[in-house]
């Protein structure tokens, strides 16, 4: 698996993923093609103003785009930001492969050996099973304590409640050792 800059080429496979109701689920709504567009722009903004981002992921000899993983800083204002926030979003016919926990990982070691953070978040809906997964998988902890409404949604709204997952770089690296 390769996580790379975004290309062009990868605009109409990610217009597909999120236009998919089985992807964004845990989501408010799909994303129509000028969506989808604007949302990898921004996703490219990041990487021009911070340097990292959102990385494509690309598995060499099965599929050129399978979705993305990576860091992001979120601009959402909550009780643990800002932060540093790790993500992903894979089309479906990747799901079950292992994808989106190999690039979390490597997402994690590029956060901690050459960004240098202290702290990597992750949050999501309580339902997103997959996703909480893919967290723990990676070794992040759930701080039910935490737990927050996300603000960009409407208060009783059904995908309001989050669940937030931290990784402190000390357990990071207890975790790298054993492996």
């Amino acid at each position: 698996m390769i996580l790379r800059p975004w290309r062009d080429a990868d605009l109409a496979p990610f217009a597909t993923l999120n236009a998919d109701p089985r992807v964004m689920e845990h989501f408010p709504k799909t994303l129509d093609r000028a969506e989808s567009d604007a949302a990898a722009a921004r996703i490219r903004d990041h990487f021009d103003q911070n340097g990292f981002g959102l990385w494509s992921v690309e598995v060499p000899g099965v599929a050129p785009f399978i979705g993305f993983v990576g860091l992001n800083i979120p601009k959402i204002e909550t009780h643990f930001t800002p932060c540093l926030e790790i993500g992903w979003r894979l089309a479906c016919e990747f799901w079950g492969h292992g994808y989106a926990a190999e690039a979390a990982q490597a997402a994690i070691d590029y956060a901690f050996e050459v960004l240098g953070r202290e702290e990597v978040v992750s949050y999501t809906v309580p339902a997103n099973a997959r996703s909480r997964k893919v967290m723990e998988r990676i070794g992040m902890v759930h701080c039910p304590q935490e737990d927050f409404a996300h603000p960009i949604l409407p208060a009783g709204h059904p995908l309001s409640r989050h669940v937030l997952y931290r990784l402190p770089k000390a357990l990071w690296a207890a975790a790298k050792e054993r492996r």
